[in-house]
């Protein structure tokens, strides 16, 4: 067997041992009240939507066609973990490129972990002019390591446990974001 084929099948055992914590009706159900929640916020602000790839881009591919008012929608690209399971130093490979000074700014990412990243992607925002910068993220797992006490996200999915999440933006190794549903790897 060549190497690539060993990698797939133990990409597939992940996914074959790994734990349903939500399965796709649950997940739909979380992206409806999101996109409820953002529109009672938003919907006359002229928002700008920043989808922080590549975790966002499934659950702001949802969650955008249920938000029936007008936005502008761009990305950015910072990511502190690569295809590592351990986070570093902040990466930006693709910073903020849009003008979002007086706008009222909405980051769209798949999970709330420790808080790093979406800390110095609205710190960024703020430098760069934005009137407010909020956060709306599909999970937000649950342990007490969060960056700053009492960490969390202005519009939020669902609250998981604090495991090795895969599925709806997130990945394993780089893989399993088109999973359906959240799931948590087997011993992680």
């Amino acid at each position: 067997m060549s190497v690539d084929i060993i990698r797939l099948n133990d990409i597939r055992r992940i996914r074959d041992e790994a734990e349903c914590l939500a399965d796709g009706p649950t997940v739909d159900a979380a992206i409806e009240r999101m996109a409820s929640n953002v529109t009672a916020r938003l919907s006359n602000a002229d928002p700008l939507v920043l989808v922080v790839m590549n975790g966002g881009l499934i659950p702001a591919g949802r969650l955008l066609p249920r938000l029936d008012f007008p936005l502008e929608l761009s990305y950015l690209h910072a990511t502190r973990y690569g295809l590592s399971s351990q986070g570093g130093a902040i990466e930006w490979h693709t910073p903020p490129n849009i003008n979002v000074r007086g706008r009222t700014v909405l980051v769209v990412d798949d999970i709330l972990d420790v808080g790093h990243t979406l800390l110095a992607i609205i710190e960024r925002l703020l430098e760069q002019g934005a009137s407010e910068a909020l956060t709306a993220v599909l999970i937000d797992k649950q342990h007490d390591r969060k960056a700053r006490p009492g960490l969390k996200a202005d519009f939020t999915g669902l609250e998981l446990p604090d495991r090795f999440l895969f599925g709806s933006g997130m990945d394993y190794r780089g893989y399993w974001r088109n999973a359906v549903g959240i799931h948590a790897v087997k011993g992680l």
